[in-house]
């Protein structure tokens, strides 16, 4: 039977929930949230977006600490119909909530006349916990298979079951730098970020239940009961094998008169139920064992279809250098450049409980999150632009832009390549399922009302790159449109208060599923399509002293 959850493991990467790339959150302070064009910030924040820029601090300490909290619904429709058509999921529609009620950002900064040393913490990846109630596609197809499947030889007519899944991903960020200042219009800085990253998963398939006439009789039971069916056919050859019979065909055994013409029926249409097609040009030994061999394949497609529980932790860490350069040509304008390099991950998993999605050819089980094993969770190299121009001194115009070298990364993702249940899915190569780099464009206007309050707004569109093979149920890359607008009030000097809200509308996207129907062994298609959608709220303080 074809694998009950055609799962990848990576329910939630990092990226998935925030926004930027595909796996690198750049939603890094409160005043993102009013102002997403930061990458020229000459402010507390920029100990993320523009190290050099601290350089245009006065001198002393200054200390920002922001949240966010964050909402997402992700929405997965699934048009799968089944053989001819007749029979599909349910409820083609699967909706899961995410949500991030804590995403800090923290940063502290001591400026000198011409150095300055920072250090900032946030959730570089990651940082929310997606909740699916009854569970996606993945889950149902097999499941639903089983109705079309078993119609004819036991009367099967609807499926229901009961899944869950929850994860959770973070990948905390810590780093340091030192920014120095080289003349009145150039900056420069460095420094370190060390990365740890954790995702959790906990999740059940249950009560996978049948409709026989107007009883809901569990499907492992079914299976059970078919491959004791089966047993009992292999068993009852045994005589006739002992007895000399076994080289002989069904039939000819029944022109031999050693069985009647309605043993031979039985015999024959007992393995073409079962599946075998061949039946009929079987001898007797031969149908023994292919009954034996339909009586294995049932215990081992009822033990998949049980009950079945997760809870992996996978848990990894990284280092990655990044360089920053800012210049100031004239007093209104500010220009900043920063590339971080490429941290390099692996996630070891350490499983308590875990999904069974199939065998081997040999009946090796195969499951979602083996043990000890590890997975490459890369965060890819990034190159950020940012210029600020300051049209007066009450209003500021502020763009900019990142592009994340995705292809040169490993984001751990796994492919089922040949849609079959005998061989383990294998990891892919982002060249392999990212077309381009992604990328983002942000900008935005900041307007100060008086001396104590300002207010902003500001676009970000971004584009992920992504080809078919990427986009599953549990993970998927759209492009995006975010809107944030907000203030900041400043109660005192050295006080001030951001606070803002933010949008994102994903671009829905669609792809061509292959599904193979396990009673035949025919790949059959249906059309998926994805959408999400983000809110977003920000609060932070910055003080100096």
């Amino acid at each position: 039977m074809k694998k009950v959850l055609t799962f990848i493991a990576g329910i939630i990467v990092p990226g998935v929930l925030m926004a930027g790339g595909l796996v690198t959150n750049t939603n890094h302070s409160a005043a993102w949230v009013r102002l997403p064009a930061r990458n020229a910030s000459t402010d507390i924040d920029a100990v993320y977006y523009n190290p050099a820029g601290l350089m245009k601090l006065q001198n002393g300490f200054h200390i920002s600490l922001s949240n966010q909290t964050i909402f997402q619904t992700r929405e997965v429709e699934n048009f799968y119909k089944g053989p001819g058509g007749a029979f599909g999921l349910n409820d083609p529609l699967f909706t899961g909530k995410v949500k991030a009620p804590l995403f800090p950002a923290i940063y502290a900064a001591y400026k000198t006349e011409r150095l300055a040393f920072s250090i900032g913490f946030n959730p570089i990846g990651g940082g929310g916990g997606a909740e699916y109630t009854k569970g996606l596609p993945s889950f149902e197809m097999g499941p639903a298979d089983l109705v079309p499947a078993l119609a004819a030889s036991q009367g099967v007519s609807d499926y229901r079951l009961d899944a869950y899944l929850k994860g959770s991903s973070v990948y905390f960020g810590l780093q340091g730098g030192v920014s120095f200042k080289v003349n009145e219009w150039l900056s420069v800085a460095a420094g370190l970020r060390y990365v740890m990253a954790k995702n959790t998963y906990n999740g059940h398939l249950q009560d996978i239940e049948l409709l026989q006439g107007t009883n809901w009789v569990r499907a492992d039971a079914i299976m059970t009961g078919i491959a004791n069916a089966a047993k009992a056919g292999g068993d009852g050859l045994a005589p006739l094998i002992s007895g000399g019979a076994g080289n002989l065909t069904p039939a000819a055994a029944a022109t031999a008169g050693i069985i009647t013409t309605a043993q031979r029926d039985a015999i024959v249409n007992g393995l073409v139920s079962l599946g075998v097609s061949n039946a009929s040009s079987l001898t007797i030994s031969q149908c023994q064992t292919a009954y034996y061999g339909a009586q294995a394949k049932y215990n081992l497609t009822a033990t998949l279809l049980g009950d079945q529980e997760a809870d992996v932790e996978q848990t990894g860490s990284g280092i990655s250098p990044f360089f920053s350069v800012n210049i100031s040509p004239s007093e209104n304008l500010n220009i900043a450049v920063k590339y971080e390099m490429k941290t390099s991950m692996q996630l070891t998993n350490k499983t308590t409980k875990d999904f069974l999605v199939g065998y081997t050819a040999t009946a090796t089980p195969i499951t979602m999150f083996p043990d000890g094993e590890e997975t490459p969770a890369d965060m890819p190299a990034m190159l950020s632009v940012g210029v600020d121009y300051r049209l007066s001194d009450a209003f500021k115009v502020s763009v900019g832009g990142n592009y994340f070298f995705d292809k040169a990364a490993d984001y751990g993702r796994k492919l089922d390549l040949d849609n079959s249940s005998a061989t383990p899915s294998t990891f892919v190569k982002n060249k392999d399922i990212i077309d381009f780099n992604g990328w983002s464009a942000n900008c935005g206007l900041e307007l100060n009302l008086s001396e104590k309050l300002l207010v902003s707004g500001g676009y970000m569109l971004s584009n992920k790159g992504v080809n078919s093979k990427y986009q599953s149920d549990l993970t998927f890359g759209l492009a995006s449109h975010t809107f944030g607008a907000g203030g900041a009030y400043r109660i005192m000097d050295n006080l001030t208060i951001n606070a803002g809200a933010s949008y994102t509308q994903y671009n829905k996207d669609e792809k061509e599923i292959d599904h193979v129907f396990s009673a035949t062994g025919v790949l059959y298609k249906a059309k998926e399509t994805y959408l999400k959608n983000t809110v977003l709220f920000g609060i932070g303080v910055d003080y100096s002293f």
